[in-house]
């Protein structure tokens, strides 16, 4: 029997604060996170090398023959193909990083306690097509291909539910898929740019504007009048509202009401009030630099068009408004209207632009066990110490505390 085992490589560093509470590859891009589009590709049991402090939530699972990928790498049919030919011992890379190794038992068990393995067959990848993310401008960058390609995966050899009465489709209907249980009224799809994709139980309600590629997770609810421009992706149970452009939700977050959000990336369990926004192109048209955690410090995006990154578990205050290339971290928190820092640490609490209070865990508990009954979900005691370990490895970031 064979196991995929995806490994958080290089990049973790660079996807913080997204990356505190989870492996690489449970981060979504497209409709999809990268786990679950290997096992889509694969139709292999997937498990996960993580960090030591997230190991007893992801435990390391292996068989007699391991596919052992990096987790921010994505499938391709190409790499899919390749893999699948793959005899024990050998590995594929790119750019010098490991991208897929194929090992046995007896090397897979040396490879975690830290011992010498036999030599590997390492060939490069030069010409083979595939994504990697290696930054958290790439989720952007890289989500109109994950939606079309996500798109492709699920609708493939499915027959969609028929657009009811009252929408109008303008484009190509083989590019709207609309599955069991999802519902659209009085609203406009436009598929001429892109794919349209609405999973079961998900809710389109009156008047909304839609412009491909779009995914709308499970139990997702687009709000009444909201306008999106794609590529725009969600997780599941997340209520939309207001004008969107270029963004990913990862999932269980709300922006229920008016405000723009552009080119932004919005973790687990967060929750955007009324009217917060998020700019993501500035007045000069300068490149977007963004707070890098691994580094501390801004560093260059490379692109004009990048909004704000919220870490899971972040609140805003009714009125926030995110400069391009805003960051908070895990259980961050605005308090007050108006422009927020371009970075809030995790457990921090920004007022008045200012940023020196401490979100206490006590509270963070507090505000996680509200938001996550009203989706019928528990906050374990596992996630509970998960989060105090991040609230301790992130105190450096909260200097004023000493």
């Amino acid at each position: 029997m064979a196991q995929v085992i995806l490994f958080d490589g290089e990049a973790r560093e660079n996807l913080l604060p997204l990356t505190h509470l989870k492996p690489v590859c449970d981060l979504r891009i497209g409709l999809l996170t990268i786990r679950e589009k290997w096992s889509h590709y694969l139709g292999f049991p997937v498990s996960v090398v993580t960090q030591d402090y997230l190991s007893e939530l992801y435990p390391l699972e292996y068989d007699t023959e391991n596919y052992v990928i990096n987790g921010a790498v994505l499938p391709s049919d190409a790499l899919v193909a390749l893999i699948r030919q793959m005899d024990i011992n050998e590995a594929f890379l790119h750019e010098d990083q490991l991208v897929v190794a194929k090992l046995d038992q007896k090397q897979l068990r040396k490879l975690i306690d830290d011992e010498a393995i036999e030599e590997l067959d390492a060939q490069d990848l030069q010409d083979t097509p595939f994504l990697k993310i290696s930054s958290l401008t790439d989720l952007i960058l890289l989500n109109e291909a994950a939606i079309i390609d996500d798109f492709r995966l699920l609708s493939k050899m499915r027959k969609s539910m028929p657009l009811p009465p009252g929408n109008t489709l303008i484009g190509p209907s083989d590019k709207l898929f609309i599955e069991v249980g999802a519902t659209v009224q009085g609203s406009y799809l436009n598929t001429t740019t892109g794919p349209i994709y609405l999973s079961r139980n998900s809710s389109i309600l009156e008047g909304c504007f839609i412009r491909g590629p779009f995914a709308l997770g499970e139990n997702s609810i687009l709000r009444m009048g909201t306008k999106v421009y794609g590529p725009f992706a969600t997780g599941p149970f997340c209520k939309i509202g207001g004008e969107i452009e270029s963004s990913l939700f990862q999932g269980y977050s709300n922006k229920s009401y008016e405000g723009y959000l552009g080119h932004s990336i919005i973790g687990n369990w967060c929750n955007l009030g009324a009217g917060t926004q998020a700019a993501s192109v500035q007045h000069t048209y300068d490149e977007i630099e963004m707070w890098n955690e691994g580094d501390e410090q801004f560093i260059p995006t490379g692109t004009q068009s990048m909004g704000a990154v919220l870490g899971d578990h972040t609140k805003t205050a009714n009125g926030t408004v995110f400069t391009p290339g805003s960051v908070t971290g895990i259980c961050a928190n605005t308090l007050t209207p108006g422009i927020a820092p371009r970075f809030i640490p995790s457990f921090a609490a920004s007022e008045n632009g200012q940023v020196k209070i401490t979100f206490s865990p006590e509270n963070a508990f507090r505000a996680a066990e509200q938001m996550m009954t009203r989706r019928q979900a528990d906050l374990t005691l596992q996630q509970r110490l998960l989060l105090l370990k991040i609230f301790e490895i992130t105190s450096y970031q909260r200097p004023w505390e000493k």
